[in-house]
């Protein structure tokens, strides 16, 4: 099965790392991780988003810490919503988060309209903090959390 995840992973977090190796795990035939650019990235948050390169290269550190089945993994960059999942006929699947699971069937549309068979989704549930809150990119940015979810003590950020 070939496996795409899709995100702007910036700054990287356990909630990813759930997301990638669950890609990983279920990627036999390959898995693409779509990044997306600064440009789509940054339009849609308000929060500090790191440059593609950096996020690139945090993703692909990431990828080798977790992939214990050696898989072939592409890094593609992603310019709208969809774009990988509903353009690339390969993808059988698609790793999300329960904030994403409802594009699965907008995506699958898009795919019928192309004649391309429906991707399989794989919902990985949130991964969460130690104060039960999921942990985000954004509250890693604020100083909320660290990467782990660890709940960072506000008076001293």
């Amino acid at each position: 099965m070939r496996v795409a995840v899709a995100g702007t992973f910036g700054p990287v977090h356990d909630g990813h790392r759930a997301l990638f190796e669950t890609a990983l795990e279920r990627g036999d035939e390959g898995v693409v991780v779509a990044l997306t650019s600064d440009e789509f990235a940054r339009g849609k948050r308000e929060r500090p988003v790191p440059d593609f390169a950096d996020r690139r290269r945090a993703v692909r550190e990431e990828l080798e810490r977790l992939d214990r089945w050696d898989r072939d993994v592409e890094i593609r960059t992603l310019h709208d919503e969809h774009g990988i999942a509903s353009t690339d006929e390969s993808i059988d699947a698609l790793v999300v988060s329960p904030e994403t699971a409802h594009e699965i069937a907008d995506i699958n549309d898009e795919r019928a309209s192309r004649g391309f068979d429906p991707i399989e989704g794989f919902v990985v549930p949130f991964v969460r903090a130690d104060d039960g809150e999921r942990i985000s990119s954004t509250r890693l940015v604020h100083g909320e959390i660290d990467e782990h979810g660890t709940a960072l003590d506000q008076d001293s950020v």
